[in-house]
């Protein structure tokens, strides 16, 4: 059974284990394979400016689904680079804050995001 089969097959039968940080070869890939991810770095960007509540967030990342935006908190909360506070509140209410692993890594977002701007103007300008 091929490799994406399997996968598909865990995923039906809900084998398929929650994506938790692993350690990979290289120090890089661990750190990209843990950040990448639907808007995953502006997200932990947008944290770091303060705590959001859900609907804020929501607001900030308009172009990706509330499905997604679940989707990428869950992992963020797994990886332990974000916290989930549920107030007990009717209705409820829940705030996403950064960890302290998450705001160390803030600064190497920053500079992410430089380069990100560096490569926007290349294309930019092998485009003309």
């Amino acid at each position: 059974m091929a490799y994406e089969h399997f996968i598909l097959f865990c995923e039906f039968k809900g084998l398929r284990e929650e994506k938790k940080m692993k350690k990979s070869y290289c120090p890089i890939d661990t750190f990209i394979n843990t950040v990448k991810g639907k808007r995953k770095g502006t997200i932990i960007l947008h944290l770091f400016q303060g705590d959001k509540r859900y609907s804020e967030l929501v607001k900030l990342l308009d172009d990706i689904s509330e499905r997604m935006m679940t989707k990428q908190l869950k992992e963020l909360e797994a990886d332990g680079l974000i916290n989930r506070t549920v107030f007990p509140e009717v209705p409820p209410r829940v705030e996403y804050s950064l960890t302290e692993l998450g705001k160390e890594i803030q600064p190497v977002l920053k500079v992410m995001y430089r380069g990100g701007i560096l490569f926007e103007k290349h294309i930019n300008t092998s485009l003309k």
